[in-house]
């Protein structure tokens, strides 16, 4: 059983989130409820809950400030926000679970399932680290949270040059470091990284395009070749669109 509390500034989303948990979430016990940063702590302190269900924007600050005031973080956190803005990319990159107002008891039963199931805080503490480092930058260029079967990976997405997909899985191509593979599939990461000026070249590729070195004209088909080496093939349909950027570069 989790023990937890839901921090929110507004009492009418206080009251419909904790029945929404307790309909949907038999293995959450709520304990508390604050509606501040600054009640928040002190009921963090006093009952030492196992989750919290946090607000992002509230009255007197953020849901980040108050983890700030409470490092280091012995709970886990799942984000409660009803803006969709660039803290929403940020939660994104650091791969830490979010849900949005008005909740969906779905995506709440599966956060809840991912809190329960992780037990290693210094795992989480990186990704808050790298969250706070990303929301102090929010129009340069992030870090990325990337996890492996046994490892957890911090990356600057500059060093990223291209992305490989088999199936449900990536690979990660670097100049000058290791490859990575993650279970997850390019889609998502396309929808994350295209605002940076990456591309997808191919159903199976996603480059950066600050990498991309020459382009090849062949019988076989077009054809990128990245700084690293890395011959990456250039779909037909995506021929047009692919010359337009070269041309901007």
């Amino acid at each position: 059983m989790l023990r937890a509390i839901v921090i929110d500034d507004i009492q009418e989303i206080r009251k419909a989130n904790t029945e929404i948990i307790k309909t949907h979430c038999p293995n959450v016990a709520i304990i508390g409820q604050a509606d501040s940063v600054e009640t928040g702590v002190k009921l963090i302190r006093q009952v030492s809950p196992d989750l919290v269900f946090l607000d992002v924007e509230m009255a007197d600050g953020t849901g980040f400030d108050l983890l700030q005031k409470l490092k280091p973080i012995a709970f886990k956190v799942i984000f409660v926000t009803g803006f969709e803005d660039f803290a929403i990319r940020a939660f994104r990159f650091s791969a830490i679970d979010y849900l949005l107002k008005p909740l969906d008891p779905t995506e709440l039963i599966e956060a809840v399932k991912k809190a329960e199931e992780s037990s290693n805080k210094e795992v989480f503490e990186m990704k808050l680290n790298n969250l706070f480092a990303n929301l102090e930058r929010p129009k340069g260029l992030p870090k990325m949270v990337l996890k492996t079967a046994d490892k957890i990976f911090s990356i600057n997405i500059q060093d990223i040059v291209h992305c490989e997909s088999d199936r449900n899985y990536t690979t990660f191509h670097f100049i000058s470091t290791p490859k990575i593979l993650v279970s997850t599939g390019l889609k998502e990461y396309e929808s994350i990284l295209a605002p940076f000026h990456f591309f997808r070249p191919h159903q199976s590729h996603l480059i950066n395009m600050a990498y991309f070195d020459h382009y090849i004209k062949t019988d076989g088909g077009n054809r990128i070749i990245m700084k690293n080496k890395h011959v990456i093939p250039l779909a037909v349909r995506k021929k047009e669109q692919f010359l337009q950027l070269i041309e901007k570069l």
